[in-house]
């Protein structure tokens, strides 16, 4: 028995470098442009007999456009950046650049008073684990880039500090198949419409 689940990428709400931790803004017009031009590739993914979201505004919006109407789960929530939510990146580093460091290096620090990375990880992880297993059943979820950035992470057992190497574009794809309790990943040529 075996379950395939494909995580679909969130459309951006603003240039990465204005990226803010636990960001909860919908999408602006861009992104929802961005998804009217994917939906044709996107669209057959809703074939899925489960569809789920992150409970984030934007990825719910994702999700709403693509034609899922997905159910959002608090276990798909971004990591919990603590008092770091709200800021970004270069903020957070000028204000506090031996956190950040820590942070980067140490998978399981969590200066910011949230959630480690290795405990981000092991919640995504957490949760694919638990899907059901239906012979050859299909699930959808649009996340945030950051929780299928941890859910490839987890699903190839790569050491945590992975995470960092990985890049996942707005609304790209990727599928994770479960056989015999492994996750092996599946890359797929995009959906060709009409």
């Amino acid at each position: 028995m075996h379950v395939r689940v494909s995580l679909v990428a969130a459309a951006r709400s603003s240039p990465l470098l204005t990226e803010r931790f636990d960001d909860d803004r919908p999408l602006d017009g861009a992104g929802r442009h961005a998804v009217e031009c994917a939906a044709p590739g996107l669209v057959p993914l809703g074939a899925a007999g489960l569809r789920y979201c992150s409970p984030t505004p934007r990825s719910r919006a994702t999700g709403q456009a693509l034609g899922y109407a997905p159910l959002a789960q608090p276990a798909l929530r971004e990591c919990d950046m603590g008092r770091w939510r709200g800021l970004t990146l270069a903020e957070v580093t000028a204000r506090e650049p031996g956190a950040v460091e820590l942070w980067l290096t140490d998978p399981r620090a969590a200066p910011h008073g949230g959630e480690s990375l290795h405990a981000f990880i092991a919640r995504i992880g957490g949760w694919l684990d638990t899907r059901p297993v239906d012979d050859g059943g299909a699930i959808v979820a649009v996340a945030e880039p950051s929780v299928v950035r941890a859910a490839l992470v987890y699903a190839l057992q790569a050491p945590p500090l992975t995470y960092w190497n990985v890049d996942v574009r707005p609304l790209s794809t990727m599928t994770l198949t479960c056989w015999s309790g492994r996750w092996h990943l599946s890359l797929q040529a995009p959906v060709q419409s009409g």
